[in-house]
């Protein structure tokens, strides 16, 4: 699957006229809780020539290039990226992250290694309570629950609580996730729902753990507030990354 992936990013490449920075998964493989039939979430960072940045008809920052029961591939153009980075963009930081990576470059080892100085705390966990919020609300209230939409609340809210303990980039992976103190109950309840996510597919519906379902709900109100009441830690200086960005584009 990764020769697949990696004709498809060089399809890219000739087809739009760019070069691609940095590729990389995003979704439930990179998390580490595939099911039987998950796709692959591919994302990248691209760079276009120095002239596609000097026009006055900006050319589209994104590449959504396929998305089928297999493959969901899309990019972002390399000035949208260094944008959301400065505005301390989670899911940036997941990517960057990320520990299934389909190539990289110099260049994008150089945005990786700067990102550390524009990581923020508190975007952080508001990303993450905003991200299991969702999920509750949409997915875990109804007679029954499709498995992998528990780990779509459990991993954020446990995200969260790893910046609130160790005050930085929380791991990608859930394994990583749980080596932190979790309460006995609750970790032999996500044992049990690890076993059982191996053999099911993403639609079945099972029934309510109910020591999960009680650690999100509990969970939930104390990361907002724990959100709300962190100091803004964003670091909002530009030159930095201007830098960056134009000796990348400049190569």
């Amino acid at each position: 699957m990764k020769e697949t992936i990696v004709r498809q990013l060089r399809k890219i490449e000739e087809q739009h006229g760019v070069r691609i920075l940095h590729a990389a998964e995003s979704g439930s493989r990179a998390w580490g809780f595939a099911s039987p039939d998950s796709d692959y979430d591919v994302r990248f960072i691209y760079v276009r020539p120095m002239s596609d940045y000097l026009r006055l008809d900006e050319p589209r920052d994104v590449i959504e290039w396929q998305l089928d029961e297999v493959l969901d591939i899309n990019g972002w153009d390399l000035r949208k990226a260094l944008k959301h980075l400065q505005q301390a963009n989670a899911t940036l930081f997941e990517w960057n992250n990320s520990p299934i990576v389909y190539e990289t470059t110099p260049e994008w080892d150089r945005a990786r290694a700067l990102s550390k100085d524009y990581f923020s705390g508190k975007t952080a966990v508001n990303h993450y309570y905003g991200t299991a919020a969702s999920t509750w609300v949409k997915h875990l209230n109804g007679d029954t629950v499709r498995y992998k939409k528990y780990f779509y609340a459990l991993r954020p809210l446990l995200a969260a609580r790893y910046i609130e303990t160790y005050h930085g980039e929380p791991p990608v992976r859930f394994d990583d996730l749980l080596n932190m103190d979790i309460e006995p109950t609750l970790r032999a309840a996500i044992d049990r729902l690890l076993e059982v996510k191996k053999r099911t597919t993403e639609s079945e519906q099972l029934p309510h753990i109910p020591e999960i379902q009680s650690f999100i709900r509990d969970e939930l109100p104390r990361q907002k507030a724990i959100g709300a009441a962190m100091p803004d830690d964003r670091n909002r200086d530009w030159a930095a990354l201007n830098r960056l960005f134009m000796e990348i584009v400049a190569q």
